[in-house]
């Protein structure tokens, strides 16, 4: 089994069985959002995480073993997404992307955010106007060395 067939193994038990991902993440005592990366293929489970996940979904040992097997990160993403949710988020990329540069080294120094030693939640946030998304991105600061 490949990170992709294990996708789409995922993707069709979820349908199924009619589940959320907060619902996997439970099972998994994960994070929603990391549950949620490693089901699509972004991110490894480890042996504890995995095994419930699969038996959650009913999917066998090998679904267990590809959960564990390292991932190549953004394989799957196209240079320009075509997807609307993925394309915005891009969008705010290249608009923002230079301020949120230009405040973090103001603020820490050069460097970056790791995405190692990273956590993210989405949240809904009602509003009377149409409801809101809240995207929290915790990464740890990384400054460039020098030598």
């Amino acid at each position: 089994m490949t990170k992709p067939e294990l996708t789409q193994a995922i993707l069709a038990a979820k349908a199924a069985k009619q589940l959320t991902w907060a619902t996997i993440a439970q099972a998994a005592g994960l994070s929603e959002v990391y549950t949620t990366s490693a089901c699509l293929g972004e991110n490894a489970l480890a042996e504890e995480p995995a095994s419930k996940v699969a038996a959650l979904l009913d999917l066998g040992p090998e679904a267990v073993r590809c959960f564990g097997e390292w991932c190549n990160k953004g394989e799957a993403a196209p240079s320009v997404p075509k997807e609307p949710l993925q394309y915005r988020l891009q969008e705010v990329i290249y608009i923002y992307g230079p301020t949120i540069k230009a405040l973090v080294e103001e603020k820490f120094g050069a460097g970056i955010m790791s995405a190692i030693d990273f956590t993210m939640d989405i949240d809904k946030v009602p509003d009377p106007k149409g409801d809101r998304v809240r995207i929290t991105m915790n990464g740890k600061f990384l400054v460039y060395k020098t030598w």
